[in-house]
């Protein structure tokens, strides 16, 4: 029992579970895990065979088999994907004690590396990338089950077959992990050093055993090259090396060190980005603390049981240094930016072997065992705390996601198929506007069928110039979602706005075109322009489903949206009353645009006083900022209303308003 307290795969499912599953239950879905499983879900099964048909038809038939065990519930995926986190490490460990039976430190070392490593940071992102591990499982499974078939004198066939189609399975499913297949002849040769201590003896074994892999790679180049070419991942680099070699050649070396580099050496010094309690705030800081010190007492008491002499050798950071090399090819070829930030930090998958490799292997060199196992733990302790820390950053998010969900839902309870949402870009860490684009169908439109998509929300500054040609009526806009297309125009948009602690907000084109509180660079001043309350209905059409949770406890932004929305109708008793309900609870506004609609009610009704108080209130704020689009309400207060002149003269005094 003891034995097995301290055995690597049991530490590295503990420290999976440390890293990454401690807040599991408070995760959702994030950036492509809404529209791919808003498509098959809900679109229904030929609806993903369609999404899939242009770039990774193979791999979509991956996810056909997982979809029907595993229901759309964040929980299942997070488990799933955590799961197969640790199988990744455990297959990796696996590998490396075949090939260095006597290195059982550094093989531990290295499959904690592997597992945790700091620049990829998207592992909740689990409905996606416990499909990305799978395919990682079978390329590791393959290595493994290669060397498995050479261990003994005969070697065995059935291994070799196994392998085989583990590889063809990595190859075919995707290209993540394609150039990393070329790692290969390099283990066999460090394997087959055992046996064969003449080097053009183990060159001989090597090619006879490598020959069936190679010829596999071969003919998946073929495939991609002749049969089937990925329509989203294109190569240009070939054509760019054709028609001006020299530059092109010399910016693809300085690329290729640029981003080991970023790799290998910024990406683990994210371990040393600790967290800030005025930011993440105490408890999130302490549980930080506890998750570190958990995490190296346990790497400790394992460390000090098992712990071995072992000579530094250069093999694994030589390895290293190959597989670091070779990762990149699918990016590079490509010209995709690899980089530390979301969601670019998904093309470090491939980098993770050769970086753990290579990071244990310098680490043998640390020749003093107590220094040496040391900074080893402290590595894997900041490590854990540090996936922490991005994990409860997703478990933000996904609470934010929510609350601008419900709150659209609150007011626009029904929108007019084929409109257009346009959002400010920034209130998000984890979703890109096709993500919300799904789950304002999946709210919008819950029966949906077919493949004409009703609705579509962008960021401008994401989408101007491309799907959306520009920030004018009349624009045609077309937008595919690969399983369906969305048909619209910029006459028929809604703009909204969202920078939480504040509400979500209509933009109401007539007062706010001047609000400089909304940057100018988020496009949003434009946008507002083509903005129209028509589109927005009051019939009950929206549905969130099951994983947003129940309806959440009204506080100010439920009164705030259904106040804005009862205003759109001039329902102004409905709005007063609405402001009684909101004015007494334990809240406030976070935006003072959040009292115009109670301001224009009031005017309606007469009520001067509070229309009033309300106004100063908001100005106090800031009279540069609020002043303009404050001023442009009462400008409409001034046609719709007969104001009394010492209101007029008040408001003249007070807030800059109807000047002459």
């Amino acid at each position: 029992m003891t034995r097995f307290l301290r055995h690597p795969l049991l530490l590295l499912f503990l420290l999976s579970v440390l890293a990454y599953g401690l807040l599991i239950p408070f995760l959702g879905f994030y950036w492509d895990d809404l529209p791919m499983s808003w498509i098959r879900y809900e679109l229904g099964p030929q609806a993903m065979v369609r999404y899939f048909s242009n770039n990774r038809p193979l791999w979509g038939v991956l996810y056909q088999l997982t979809t029907r065990l595993i229901p759309q519930v964040p929980l299942y995926w997070q488990l799933f994907a955590l799961f197969w986190r640790w199988v990744t490490a455990a297959l990796f460990w696996l590998l490396l004690r075949r090939l260095w039976p006597s290195r059982e430190e550094m093989a531990f070392w290295a499959s904690a590396f592997f597992l945790l490593y700091p620049g990829f940071n998207q592992q909740w992102v689990a409905y996606l990338y416990s499909h990305f591990f799978i395919v990682l499982s079978l390329f590791l499974f393959s290595l493994w089950a290669m060397l498995r078939a050479l261990e003994s004198a005969a070697p065995s066939s059935r291994w070799h077959g196994v392998a085989l189609l583990a590889s063809a399975l990595n190859l075919w499913m995707m290209e993540y992990f394609f150039f990393l297949e070329l790692v290969r002849p390099f283990l066999l040769w460090v394997f087959l050093g055992v046996h064969e201590e003449k080097p053009a003896a183990r060159l001989s074994r090597l090619l006879k055993v490598f020959w069936p892999y190679g010829m596999l790679w071969g003919a998946a180049v073929l495939w991609r090259m002749f049969v089937f070419n990925n329509q989203v991942y294109q190569t240009r680099l070939l054509d760019q090396l054709r028609s001006d070699f020299w530059p092109t050649l010399g910016g693809l070396l300085l690329a290729i060190l640029t981003d080991v580099r970023e790799v290998l050496v910024d990406g683990w010094l994210q371990v040393f980005l600790l967290p800030r309690p005025e930011v993440d705030g105490w408890r999130t800081t302490g549980m930080y603390a506890a998750v570190v010190a958990l995490s190296a007492v346990t790497v400790a008491f394992f460390v000090w049981k098992r712990r071995t002499q072992e000579m530094p050798s250069a093999a694994p950071l030589g390895i290293g240094l190959v597989a670091l090399f070779l990762a990149g090819w699918p990016f590079w070829l490509a010209e995709l930016e690899i980089s530390l930030n979301f969601p670019a930090s998904r093309f470090t998958l491939p980098f993770l072997f050769g970086s753990a490799l290579f990071l244990s292997g310098a680490l043998s060199y640390v020749r003093r065992e107590p220094f040496r196992w040391g900074l080893a733990i402290l590595v894997i302790a900041l490590a854990v705390g540090r996936q922490f820390l991005w994990a409860d950053l997703y478990r933000r998010d996904w609470r934010v996601h929510r609350t601008m969900f419900w709150q659209l839902s609150w007011r626009a309870p029904s929108l007019t198929p084929n409109t257009m949402l346009l959002l400010n870009e920034g209130a998000f860490f984890a979703y890109a506007d096709n993500s919300l684009a799904a789950a304002l169908n999946w709210i919008y439109a819950p029966d949906l069928k077919g493949e004409a998509i009703p609705y579509v929300l962008f960021y401008p500054t994401n989408r101007i110039g491309n799907s959306l040609p520009a920030l004018a009526p009349g624009q045609s806009v077309r937008y595919s979602f690969l399983a369906g297309t969305f048909q619209g125009s910029t006459s028929q948009v809604v703009a909204f706005y969202f920078q939480p602690p504040a509400c979500l907000r209509f933009l109401d084109p007539e007062i706010e075109r001047e609000n400089r509180m909304i940057p100018i660079e988020s496009l949003m001043r434009e946008a507002l322009l083509l903005s129209d309350a028509r589109w927005i209905g009051t019939q009950e059409a929206a549905r969130l489903p099951a994983i947003y949770g129940p309806e959440p406890p009204h506080g100010w932004c439920y009164y705030f949206q259904k106040a804005d929305l009862a205003r759109q109708q001039k329902h102004w008793a409905q709005v007063a009353k609405l402001a009684e309900q909101a004015f007494g609870l334990q809240d406030h506004p976070n935006d003072p645009l959040e009292y115009f609609p109670f301001i224009e009610a009031y005017a309606h009704l007469g009520d001067w006083s509070q229309a009033l108080k309300l106004s100063r209130q908001a100005y106090q704020v800031s009279p540069r900022f609020v002043g303009p689009p404050l001023c442009r309400l009462w400008e409409r207060l001034k046609r719709e209303v007969s104001i009394p002149d010492t209101v007029r003269d008040d408001i003249h005094n007070h807030l800059g308003c109807f000047a002459e």
